[in-house]
């Protein structure tokens, strides 16, 4: 493993913020979790010594999870040949990384959904701009040549899990801060701050730790809209989400978090080697990016 794998990440702030933070998390423990057959599968997956073997006895005992890897493995989404039938089969032809990312998504599909919480935001709203952010997260990827689609796409779908937490363990605050973004014209992140004392990059951040998630998607929970304070060895996923992000927004994809047009920091178009022209050709392809990753986790 290199030294920027295991550098730790920033602190999250001062004893006030992770009091904030560690209260919503000990309530959130009480209302929802991954399914016991997904923190398997991440545990599986993290030990060096897995086989293909050990997933394919998890991921058989669950038939729901089954035909959603099979879905997936079958989709467009990795254009593969053919109709793979098998789960040993799939898990061989895409990866054990890719098969966990899969099951993860698959049960944050569950946690996400919801109704109207307030006159300001509507839960399958956020639900929408997390799938259209994975949608563009994967283009972007696809751009830069890197060969982490399935890993991208995650990331981007779970960007805002801090959301979650306040959805579910502080509701009443919440409700409070699209209020106050209303009411003010800010963005989301400076509403947090200004109601609740913490935002969601902490929220996500900390309950990706809680739940052992990759280094790399608690990274890119908890710094999404600031990707350039970690270190450059491992940041590129997080300023990829980053820009996803607002240009999800741009796109008018679900709930909004950003005030305006896109107001890309330039360092990290720098850092990400994207062109202000690249950026408005992503605009103009998310849309049909969308539409097929919203059909992929239906």
């Amino acid at each position: 493993m290199s030294q920027a794998a295991t550098k730790p990440l920033p602190a999250i702030g001062d004893e006030k913020r992770e009091s904030i933070v560690n209260v919503a998390l000990d309530e959130i423990s009480h209302i929802a979790t991954l399914p016991e057959v997904t923190m398997k599968i991440i545990e599986v997956v993290e030990d060096p010594s897995a086989t293909a073997q050990d997933l394919n006895e998890i991921i058989s005992n669950d038939p729901a999870l089954c035909a959603r890897v099979l879905k997936v493995v079958n989709s467009a989404f990795y254009g593969l040949p053919g109709q793979i039938a098998s789960i040993n089969r799939a898990i061989v032809l895409l990866g054990l990384n890719a098969v966990k990312n899969i099951a993860i998504a698959a049960s944050l599909a569950k946690l996400f959904r919801g109704g109207q919480i307030s006159e300001n935001f509507n839960a399958k709203d956020l639900w929408t701009h997390s799938i259209g952010t994975a949608a563009a997260v994967k283009l972007i990827a696809e751009k830069a040549g890197l060969n982490l689609l399935d890993e991208a796409f995650l990331a981007g779908l779970i960007h805002d899990l801090g959301v979650m937490i306040e959805m579910q363990a502080i509701r009443p605050k919440l409700i409070e801060t699209f209020d106050y973004m209303a009411e003010h014209k800010c963005c989301f992140l400076d509403a947090e701050e200004a109601v609740i004392g913490a935002n969601h990059q902490d929220f996500g951040r900390a309950l990706c730790e809680r739940w052992k998630f990759p280094r790399s998607i608690a990274m890119v929970t908890g710094f999404h809209h600031n990707p350039m304070v970690l270190d450059r060895e491992s940041r590129t996923l997080t300023a990829m989400v980053y820009v996803a992000d607002q240009i999800a927004d741009q796109c008018e994809l679900g709930f909004a978090k950003h005030a305006g047009d896109i107001d890309l920091d330039p360092a990290v178009l720098e850092d990400l080697k994207l062109t202000n022209s690249m950026i408005t050709e992503l605009v103009e392809q998310v849309p049909e990016a969308f539409e097929a990753a919203e059909q992929l986790l239906a």
